[in-house]
């Protein structure tokens, strides 16, 4: 099902011994725009610390009771890393933190190379690093981290002039990854709001907090209405492809995972 970001902020995280605490904010990677890791904060249980928790170990949530338990312990959140979220979260935090709870690695070779249900485990090789102190591979890349509540208030670019800021996401809970962008589109279309695939995403400028989509002001004019109090139907979907003229969705990343990094 798809289902708004904004929707799941304060949603109850729940270790298999008790309550680990609340999401406060999502971090997707800007490459793929898969949903990495949920930011949490523990509140009064570890003084206010954040923590990362994966997809991975997310077990059936309750939707109703707005609750997402995970397959852990307090103890392994306690002792895991402690990432301060506030800055950048490097490829080295990500290491130490998928080796601590023996998480795949969603990195590699590939576009989608892990994915959210495997990958390769932490490789031995990192214990042999700290026995001797030596690197036994080169350095990881720098992480593709960004965070939800960042991105929120980006200026979006329709090809031919601006079209409004991003105001929400759209995520699939099932494979957890962000399927729309939902624009604010402010005075240019007052009242409106639509929706953005990042598959129409030309670029990003994350310096200077813009978007800038391959489609044209009259064509995002003339979308179907989005409704937001409304959940988004298959036909709604089929409707919006067909208005701008694009694969599905599961085309689209298909395609998608065969471009090269700098078109994606």
């Amino acid at each position: 099902m798809l289902r708004n970001i904004n929707s799941l902020i304060g949603h109850k995280i729940h270790a298999t011994d008790g309550e680990l605490g609340k999401v406060d904010e999502f971090y997707f990677d800007d490459l793929t725009w898969d949903i990495r890791y949920m930011v949490v904060n523990t509140g009064s249980w570890l003084s206010g610390r954040k923590v990362l928790i994966s997809p991975v170990a997310l077990k059936t949530p309750d939707w109703k009771a707005k609750t997402l338990p995970v397959a852990l312990t307090r103890e392994q959140v306690s002792n895991s890393p402690d990432i301060d979220t506030e800055k950048t979260v490097s490829r080295r935090h990500e290491l130490e933190l998928h080796e601590h709870y023996a998480w795949p690695l969603y990195w590699g070779d590939g576009f989608y190379a892990g994915g959210m249900s495997g990958g390769t485990l932490f490789p031995p090789a990192r214990k042999e690093e700290k026995k001797t102190g030596a690197p036994t591979r080169p350095p990881e890349k720098e992480t593709h981290l960004q965070g939800t509540r960042t991105v929120t208030g980006y200026r979006l670019h329709a090809a031919d002039g601006p079209i409004g800021h991003v105001e929400d996401f759209i995520v699939n809970d099932r494979k957890w990854r962000i399927r729309y962008l939902v624009a604010d589109t402010g005075t240019w279309l007052p009242g409106r709001k639509v929706l953005i695939s990042p598959h129409w995403i030309e670029t990003v400028n994350w310096e200077n907090s813009e978007v800038f989509v391959d489609l044209t002001r009259e064509a995002i004019k003339e979308s179907p209405a989005f409704d937001p109090s409304h959940p988004i139907s298959e036909n709604y979907e089929s409707d919006l492809y067909d208005h701008y003229g694009r694969p599905r969705f599961e085309d689209a990343v298909n395609r998608a995972a065969e471009l090269p990094s700098g078109k994606r």
